[in-house]
């Protein structure tokens, strides 16, 4: 899997595992993410694909690297995206 499908396959994850926030974005805890057992199967370096989606300001969170147990309660905010409509008008 490239980084580009690995972060579609984060999002999705996010989205499965996390709580919706009234501005449309989703959070969820590292320590959720890292924990779960379909995640673990999708994810050979999950810390390394955060980071990826964090880079294209996809993800935000703070820090620049979670280990797991230290940083298991940071918060991963997925971040709304413009509605599929608005998309294809630009």
């Amino acid at each position: 899997m490239n980084v580009e499908e690995e972060v579609e396959r984060l999002k999705e994850e996010i989205k499965r595992l996390g709580q919706i926030q009234p501005d449309g974005s989703y959070k969820v805890t590292f320590g959720t993410l890292f924990h779960d057992d379909r995640c673990a199967n999708i994810f050979e370096a999950l810390v390394g694909t955060l980071r990826a989606a964090k880079k294209r300001k996809i993800v935000g969170y703070d820090g620049e690297l979670l280990l797991q147990g230290v940083h298991d309660n940071v918060e991963i905010t997925l971040k709304s995206t413009p509605s599929a409509t608005t998309a294809a008008v630009v």
